[in-house]
């Protein structure tokens, strides 16, 4: 019998002594040869975190990275652990390919002991996040850096050893079931055996213990817990750690330890969702995970400081979208008692080669990841029928659908749906929960029309739980207006439009789940739109984190329990009205606005406070609630900075001013899409009209079909509302396009 080994593995980050090359080498390159053809970098690195957030194309490619490992002790095994690598990598050593894997966004890992023994050193991962047909994602509003984004570890352990190679997941599994005041936790280990292990150890941190045999790699108990204290969100997020202890005799070979908590949760069509049989309403944001100047490889710090902007927030669920997070993140959700809805990138449009890819990454997320009490639904895609809807894509829903009941019993599976889905496609039913992704008040619409669309849903399906997995409006900090409008992409007008729905959410009780897009503006290379190249702005922060736009306070307003006043507006510094009005935003009841020191009013409200005060010069503003304080100053002025009005707003200022004929009998601009269509020769104008009021979303709005539904909510809108929403139409063209209508008698 081989000598059991006396110690447990060892787990080392090696981020520095990496060589990169911006291209494919030969797999029998040195290290050398990889820094001679590019340059030292230290990890986690991408090669698009600039080029990814200027707009436009940026570099999609393969590309290489190379380290030195040496050898450990003889009698060990060395894997080498990468957290993360976009898209598709390859890893080679000693001129060997060991592995491939094809998924930017999971764990996964690599076993280097024969190449060691054999004497190879050189580590060769070739990367590539070129577009293909068999990896998701391909098409989205996001960009797809590429790179070896997140940590690599150097992964020691003897012989025996727990499972490293199952799905990159952690080789135990705890299922935690709940009775009364009594939790029973079930315990699975795989292990790699030769001739030495003899068992496992369970123990469940303080509260029990059980050492059983390995029957064929594997180990199983059921711990009990007395008294179990609940994994219950924000009020009391207590985890306890399971521990596995492979044995040989009483010598420990190795250990894996893994937090777990123990809740129960539903969703109830009229009554929401439910948390240890409370109703517990999921209010929150999504989140992606990239950053100005750094794209996708963040920091620690980057991460606890999203983090921190959640629980300011006071946010009791989070979107993990649209891919799989680092597992650190997810860490951090359970710790802070953060509900999460975690998802594979299966989006936008349905790839047939890549049916295999969404399973690969669906059993990679569940398998990592379904320990974490913080995680209540598996979401098997996004907004996946942007381009078609047909049989094919009801059938691969059905396999992840059952795929993910397979490997976690325990948790629902959730899909977020396109605007312009049926409320009677069969993907609506599929999942156990679902819900939409609606954008009436920015792209279509108006923002009533959630309300209206919402309320029948809820009237045609009362046995469907539904709910909001997107609702947002871009906002550019830079722009500022004294009447914001839709589509005007000012700070003011995003605000007013979280304003209402907020408050159509709060009376909306049966949604199950609500998440504002986004927390933080991100990267997108395909879109060029509202003063920046690049990027969706819709986020509640800047893309940097370092601005708090004035819709993140009226999100702290209503969800957060830390006293505190705002006064918005303070972009809008300079102003041109004699009169103007001061908003305030606050979770105190009772707000006083004092200028230049002199009470000017009291209000009492919830959330937003208004206050009209007149401007003659320069004043300072300061909002009190009890003492809490905020100043801002204003400044009177003949005319706004031209820098705060947005460059493609000048159609619709033009419109503002404008004298377009509307001979009566005849139709016009200002009539409704609808009404002009009914119409044959206006019907054949308005055909005209579509490309110019396609929405701005990169290479996400390709291929679009509208349905009936929301054709119906674009009639209602005016032929001159589409047009100053599409923004970047020519004077002239609006002009012709007028002087056609104006032909054509009603």
């Amino acid at each position: 019998m081989t000598p059991a080994a006396t110690h447990t593995r060892r787990v080392v980050t090696i981020h520095d002594g990496w060589a990169f090359a911006p291209v494919e080498l030969s797999t029998a390159s040195s290290w050398e040869d990889v820094a001679t053809a590019g340059e030292q970098v230290v990890l986690p690195h991408t090669w698009n975190a600039f080029d990814g957030q200027a707009g436009g194309e940026y570099r999609r490619g393969r590309s290489t990275y190379a380290r030195v490992i040496e050898p450990d002790a003889a009698d060990d095994e060395t894997w080498i652990e990468f957290a993360g690598v976009n898209s598709s990598a390859e890893v080679h050593f000693g001129g060997r390919l060991l592995a491939r894997h094809d998924g930017g966004y999971s764990t996964f890992r690599v076993d280097l002991t024969e190449g060691l023994a054999a004497g190879a050193r050189t580590l060769l991962v070739v990367v590539d996040n070129a577009a293909n047909e068999r990896v998701y994602p391909q098409q989205a509003d996001f960009t797809f850096y590429g790179g070896i984004y997140r940590e690599v570890r150097r992964i020691t352990v003897g012989r025996e050893h727990f499972d490293l190679g199952d799905h990159g997941g952690p080789g135990l599994t705890v299922t935690p079931t709940l009775e009364g005041d009594r939790a029973e936790v079930a315990l699975l280990a795989r292990a790699m055996v030769r001739d030495a292990a003899t068992g496992v150890r369970f123990t469940v941190e303080g509260e029990a213990a059980a050492t059983v045999p390995l029957v064929d790699g594997e180990a199983h108990a059921t711990l009990a817990i007395e008294r179990v204290r609940r994994w219950h969100g924000l009020r009391d997020p207590h985890l306890y750690t399971a521990r596995a202890e492979l044995l040989s005799g009483d010598t420990v070979l190795d250990t894996v330890d893994l937090r777990f908590g123990c809740r129960e949760f539903a969703v109830d069509p009229e009554r929401g969702f439910l948390l240890n049989g409370e109703e517990y309403p999921l209010r929150g944001v999504s989140r992606h995970q990239d950053r100005e100047g750094v794209g996708n490889a963040i920091t620690e710090e980057m991460k606890l400081q999203d983090l921190a902007l959640l629980q300011e927030l006071g946010v009791t669920t989070v979107r993990l979208a649209h891919y799989q997070h680092d597992q650190r993140f997810y860490d951090l959700c359970d710790e802070a008692g953060i509900v999460v809805w975690a998802e594979i990138p299966q989006i936008t449009v349905f790839l047939p080669g890549a049916t295999g890819n969404a399973g690969d990454q669906l059993t990679e997320l569940i398998v990592q990841n379904r320990h974490h009490a913080s995680i209540v639904c598996w979401g098997l895609s996004n907004e996946i029928t942007l381009a078609g809807s047909g049989d094919e894509v009801v059938a691969a829903h059905r396999e992840l659908n059952d795929l993910a009941h397979e490997l976690d019993p325990t948790r629902l599976t959730a899909m977020a749906n396109l605007f312009l889905l049926e409320t009677d496609h069969p993907l609506v039913g599929l999942p156990d929960v679902m819900s939409y992704n609606l954008y009436f008040g920015w792209y279509v619409g108006e923002a009533a029309d959630n309300d209206t669309w919402l309320d029948d849903f809820h009237a045609a399906y009362p046995e469907i739980a539904i709910g909001l997995a997107e609702y947002g409006a871009d906002a550019n900090a830079q722009f500022q207006s004294a009447a914001p409008e839709k589509g005007d992409y000012t700070e003011g007008y995003q605000a007013l439009y979280h304003e209402h729905m907020l408050a159509m959410i709060e009376q909306r009780p049966w949604l199950w789940a609500t998440h504002v897009w986004n927390l933080a503006d991100f990267g997108s290379a395909g879109r060029d739109e509202g003063g920046a190249a690049g990027r969706n702005q819709k986020g509640l922060v800047s893309f940097d984190r370092t601005l708090k736009k004035d819709a993140f306070y009226l999100y702290k307003a209503a969800w957060s329990s830390e006293p505190f006043v705002h006064v918005a507006g303070r972009r809008r510094a300079e102003r041109a009205e004699e009169v103007t009005e001061v908003i305030v935003y606050s979770n105190q009841d009772h707000v006083v606005l004092t200028v230049d020191g002199v009470e000017i009013g009291a209000v009492e409200s919830r959330r937003a406070f208004r206050f009209r005060v007149p401007l003659t010069g320069e004043h300072e503003i300061t909002a009190r609630a009890g003492a809490l304080t905020d100043t801002i100053t204003l400044r009177k002025v003949d005319e706004v900075p031209a820098a705060s009005v947005m460059p493609t707003t000048t159609i619709a200022n033009w419109f503002d001013d404008a004298e377009l004929p509307s001979p009566d009998g005849f139709y016009s601009v200002r009539d409704s899409l609808g009404d002009i269509k009914q119409s044959e020769d206006g019907a054949r104008v308005i055909a005209s009209v579509m490309e110019a009021v396609a929405t701005s979303r990169g290479e996400v709005g390709h291929g679009v079909e509208i349905p009936p539904a929301m054709q119906a909510i674009v009639d209602r809108m005016s032929v001159e509302k589409l047009i100053k929403q599409a923004g970047g139409v020519s004077i002239e063209t609006v002009a012709a396009l007028n002087a056609r209508l104006n032909l054509i008698a009603k």
